[in-house]
């Protein structure tokens, strides 16, 4: 596997080619000094250093060292695929699926399944995941595959320009067309897993429009506004309407086994092309049969 590069022509005016690249693309530092150290660093077609003058016209390629070795165990899991390409990788996760190894989970998840289908097709590449699911959360996940990929897109992400979409089925009958959720998010105590709304926690802000109304449950569309840990369940249990299957945070589990939340649609742009990308995932089979079940039970 050939050491990816990416090239860039100096369009605007600029002090050297360290201060075009980070003022003009947001290279980090890190990597820039990563390029340097295997003379990745490329005007003109000529190898040159960070601090050398660079005018409008100048063509710069950056040259990335090889990739290490993942040290996530690879395992033929089974998942997904919704894109993918050199840069980017989109995959509709299914419930009770960890994304990423931890110390309870130190297998059998999604990462584990997407190395060991790159190493499959003679990629290495390390596992870069963007945005992040609970385990019981469906939907759809990006990932990127590079450093590159990974920093262009959370400069997206820390812009709030990747725009995501979920879709929930949460207890009672809200009343409300729609409405905006603006509540600090706070870890609860000791607890590892569970948060709570406290004025000391971080800014969060959800943006919810009523999908269906049925007799005691509401299928409901979210828009995050940011990325907090547990943030659409925290705040449907603030407003009093919990997700079903959520029992960590008040949902009952006699129609669902987990909570009822899917990562539904997700809209950025490409991280090299700049090409406006939307990705669509179906709601899952447990979330549809509820709605199935409960479409009998109307509210008036």
């Amino acid at each position: 596997m050939n050491p990816k590069s990416y090239s860039f022509t100096v369009n605007v005016e600029s002090l050297n080619v360290r201060s075009f690249l980070r003022e003009t693309h947001g290279i980090s530092r890190g990597l820039l000094v990563a390029c340097k150290h295997v003379k990745g660093i490329i005007l003109n077609g000529k190898p040159t250093y960070l601090d050398h003058p660079v005018k409008i016209g100048d063509k710069i390629q950056l040259v990335l060292p090889e990739e290490e070795s993942e040290n996530i165990r690879p395992e033929p899991i089974p998942f997904n695929c919704v894109y993918e390409d050199d840069e980017i990788l989109v995959v509709n996760k299914s419930p009770n699926l960890c994304i990423h190894p931890t110390m309870l989970h130190s297998g059998g998840t999604l990462a584990n399944g997407v190395v060991y289908s790159w190493l499959a097709n003679g990629e290495k590449r390390k596992f870069r995941a963007v945005n992040r699911l609970d385990k019981d959360t469906s939907g759809l996940v990006l990932i990127a595959k590079s450093q590159f990929a990974h920093q262009q897109l959370a400069i997206l992400q820390q812009e709030g320009r990747i725009q995501r979409y979920y879709e929930a089925i949460v207890h009672g009958v809200i009343q409300e067309d729609k409405g905006t959720i603006n509540a600090p998010i706070f870890r609860n105590g000791d607890s590892i897993m569970e948060r709570v709304i406290h004025e000391d926690g971080q800014h969060a802000m959800t943006h919810f429009k009523v999908l269906q109304r049925f007799s005691d449950c509401t299928h409901i569309q979210l828009k995050l506004e940011t990325g907090r840990t547990h943030q659409i369940r925290v705040h449907m249990k603030h407003i009093n309407h919990p997700l079903l299957g959520d029992n960590l945070y008040g949902g009952k589990q006699d129609l669902i086994g987990r909570q009822a939340l899917h990562s539904r649609t997700m809209a950025f742009s490409h991280p090299l092309t700049k090409e406006e990308l939307t990705f669509t995932a179906d709601l899952p089979e447990d979330m549809v049969k509820v709605i199935e079940k409960m479409r009998g039970n109307l509210y008036p």
